[in-house]
């Protein structure tokens, strides 16, 4: 059994270089035993010779990208299983690389409820300090100097001392914790890791927090459980307003009769001019409904499906409105909801790119998207994309069927699975119908290809360049149909 003793108080150098000497010499985890200094060590401690074995032979380790933010964050946890748990993670990873992606895995389902709640407790850190301005000696001239107390429940001081020096980079202050203290004075921020002593703090903004909490509390809108949550008690101690809480609490029942009691206010005279004013104005024109930009403005606000209720805003298509080609699409992405048109992101890009070498004009095609709105799952401050289902398609084709109509595309390509199902509700594999034109109703062409997503999400190189020369090849079918088209003005159904 190897042992070795950490100081354990968010210094992740310590645990990393630890753990590459035991993988370095092949030492399972259940062979290692993980310590604090300063814990107890069982009825008859360490012996000094076991207590941090000397491992020669370290090389760096190979690990995940998301193991390192994964593993920093973690090592601020103030629980002594973390270092053991980590090492378990990093013996695993080695022999399965896609291990952090199971989410049902007992060692991840730990790691991530203890990264949870270090994040959490970084978070309340930055809202719940509040710092007390400390008087400077008789005689002594310079900056105003401030310090705060915080009880944090990890070792998150040096993880987050860089957001206080950002934010209040103009004073000089001081936080102490039980966990560690940081300081900045203008010019250096200093941490340390030693427990600090709670000073008696308090001044003149005591009494102006109370004020402004009493004055924000709405009783009619009280959630005790929200509010906890959103406050948890052990943090109340250290908060002047929180003494208000109580009180405010047991008494929100008679102030909401109170405020139901009062009659209503009369507003002042300049609003009744501005009220005046704006219905002076005239009202807007808005364009006709029969056209694209009627039809436009009347999709803004689309609410065909719960889509419409997390994306920015409806994507609609752009382009001639009398083109002779139509691109459908599958949905807008991060960047394109962003942006409000259709294929502008990586994949647009892709799709310009690709039509550049083939000599089609861009200006020259009507772009759109079976779905109008993005639809995707929050991760962190990444919005990753998922694929629309077929009530959403089926409820969003009442668009595109529009756009069609007023268009009026010979030929029409459907770029992806979605796509195809938009326009034919056909669920047919899309190779069984890529690359060879198929007649649609009113005279038109459909042609099937893969959508450029799809060439972005290919991990193999080499299939990756033999994919993108189809998509070429795709696209110079297309040239060719569209040249059919204008010099011709024939259903294309038997050009390859």
């Amino acid at each position: 059994m190897f042992r070795v003793s950490l100081e354990g108080r968010g210094d992740f150098t310590e645990w990393r270089d630890a753990a590459r000497n035991f993988l370095s010499a092949n030492i399972a985890p259940h062979e290692i035993e993980w310590r604090f200094q300063g814990e107890e060590a069982g009825l008859f401690g360490f012996e000094e010779g076991d207590r941090v074995p000397q491992i020669d032979g370290a090389s760096s380790v190979n690990v995940p990208a998301a193991f390192m933010p994964l593993a920093q964050t973690i090592i601020c946890h103030s629980d002594p299983t973390r270092f053991a748990l980590l090492y378990r993670l990093l013996w695993r990873l080695c022999q399965d690389r896609a291990l952090l992606e199971f989410k049902s895995d007992p060692d991840v389902v730990e790691a991530r409820k203890m990264e949870k709640s270090v994040r959490r407790d970084s978070h309340k850190m930055t809202a719940f300090v509040r710092f007390k301005e400390v008087p400077l000696s008789p005689g002594v001239v310079g900056r105003r100097r401030f310090m705060a107390w915080f009880e944090p429940d990890h070792f998150i001081v040096e993880r987050k001392a860089s957001f206080f020096q950002r934010r209040f980079t103009d004073m000089d202050w001081m936080i102490l914790t039980p966990k560690g203290s940081a300081r900045w004075d203008g010019e250096t921020l200093e941490t340390s890791r030693f427990a600090a002593q709670q000073p008696d703090l308090s001044d003149e903004t005591d009494e102006l927090w109370r004020t402004y909490y009493a004055n924000i509390f709405n009783p009619a809108r009280l959630k005790i459980k929200a509010m906890t949550a959103e406050m948890p008690k052990k943090y109340w101690k250290n908060l002047p307003e929180a003494e208000l809480i109580p009180d405010l609490i047991l008494n929100a029942e008679r102030r909401v009769l109170e405020m139901g009691a009062k009659a209503a206010t009369v507003p002042q005279l300049f609003h009744h001019r501005l009220q005046a004013a704006a219905d002076s104005k005239p009202a807007p024109v808005l364009p006709d409904a029969e056209t694209l930009e009627g039809l436009k403005h009347e999709a803004q606000g689309c609410t065909l499906c719960s889509l419409h209720c997390k994306a920015t805003q409806t994507v609609f298509g752009e382009g001639p409105g009398d083109a002779e080609v139509m691109i459908v699409g599958e949905q807008p992405g991060d960047f394109e909801d962003l942006a409000g048109r259709p294929f502008v992101g990586p994949a647009g890009k892709v799709f310009d790119q690709v039509l550049e070498e083939t000599g089609i004009d861009r200006q020259s095609l009507y772009v759109t998207n079976a779905v109008k709105h993005f639809k995707y799952e929050a991760r962190g401050k990444k919005r990753i994309h998922q694929r629309p289902d077929a009530g959403e398609v089926q409820r969003c084709r009442w668009w595109l069927t529009r756009e069609i109509d007023l268009v009026q595309p010979k030929l029409i390509v459907a770029m992806g699975a979605t796509a195809v199902f938009a326009l034919t509700e056909l669920r047919e594999k899309l190779s069984d119908l890529r690359g060879r034109p198929m007649p649609m109703e009113g005279g038109r062409t459909l042609f099937v290809t893969v959508h450029p997503s799809y060439l972005l999400r290919i991990p193999d190189e080499q299939k990756k360049a033999q994919e993108f020369q189809r998509y070429r090849e795709d696209m110079q079918s297309i040239r060719r149909l569209m040249d059919v088209v204008r010099n011709r003005g024939t259903t294309m159904s038997s050009v390859g």
